[in-house]
């Protein structure tokens, strides 16, 4: 029996005060990513290996997750059993404290499986807020968390033709960043949503004001870097008459970053990471593996 266990957690934070969900070098001084902190409280857990997360899904910075996901190697000192799922949970929130980090489920998976290699789609959604013409008349709850446009109506309908022309499988060499530190990065893509949603409304009974909410949500196995922002901006651009459906097709076909009007990427507070799927015999450990963590179940030491 071996006490060292491979984990697959998944996430959420407010990505407002990190500097993005993976790591930050150290020469970069100021600020962390979501991976620094998380990786903090692992290793509070006292584990004889090094700790070393693997993020699925890099956000960058200001970005949101409601469900990010990572896997680690995790040894006990001791010989002590492998952590059950509930408990490694537990442990990690307490040692997160204060942070706007929070891990909502672990499952202990096979010693080959990796978080991001093994994802099979992941989805994101950007949030718009409409009407207000000031950002300080917008309630402090959603602040920083969507996009709030001063204008009153998108025209909807534009906006849902030209997210049909970004379905399907095309080189989104146009909407990749144009300072991309993956340059050489495929970026054929097949996207297999890209839609246009009402999103519910806020009530702000101080300002006697209903404030409605746009979603724009995006899924495919994988994404170019900046590409849902800019594909966003440019669906809030076709919904404010600044650019035609046409425009954008001839913006897709360029597959050049240059192509892209510059000044029309969406702002990150609006945008979050909400699902990142795996095929559930991927997270099946062997009966062996399940065997063994039955009879650890009732051991939660240090």
């Amino acid at each position: 029996m071996t006490n060292r266990a491979r984990y697959l957690i998944f996430f959420q934070y407010i990505g407002t005060n990190y500097c993005g969900a993976v790591k930050v070098p150290p020469r970069q001084l100021k600020g962390k990513g979501v991976q620094d902190h998380l990786e903090d409280a692992i290793r509070r857990l006292r584990p004889i290996n090094p700790v070393s997360l693997s993020v699925s899904s890099r956000t960058d910075t200001g970005v949101h997750a409601l469900s990010n996901s990572a896997h680690f190697d995790l040894q006990r000192k001791n010989d002590n059993p492998p952590f059950t799922e509930d408990v490694l949970v537990g442990a990690l929130n307490f040692h997160l404290r204060t942070e706007q980090i929070r891990v909502t489920r672990a499952h202990r998976v096979p010693d080959d499986f990796h978080a991001r290699f093994r994802a099979q789609s992941r989805t994101y959604v950007y949030r718009i807020a409409l009407g207000l013409p000031c950002h300080f008349l917008f309630p402090l709850t959603d602040s920083s968390l969507c996009w709030n446009l001063h204008t009153a109506e998108l025209d909807v309908g534009a906006m849902r033709e030209a997210a049909a022309l970004l379905t399907g499988h095309h080189d989104f060499s146009s909407f990749r960043a144009v300072n991309s530190d993956t340059p050489f990065k495929n970026p054929v893509k097949t996207l297999d949503v890209a839609s246009v949603q009402p999103g519910g409304s806020f009530v702000q009974a101080h300002f006697h004001r209903e404030i409605p909410f746009w979603e724009l949500t995006f899924t495919s196995r994988s994404f170019l870097y900046k590409q849902v922002r800019r594909m966003a901006g440019a669906l809030v651009a076709v919904g404010q008459g600044r650019l035609s459906v046409p425009q954008v097709k001839d913006i897709l076909e360029a597959r050049d970053s240059l192509a892209y009007p510059q000044g029309m990427s969406a702002p990150a507070r609006g945008l979050f990471l909400t699902k990142v799927d795996y095929r559930e015999t991927d997270l099946q450990l062997s009966p062996q593996a399940s065997e063994e963590q039955i009879i650890s179940s009732g051991n939660s030491e240090d």
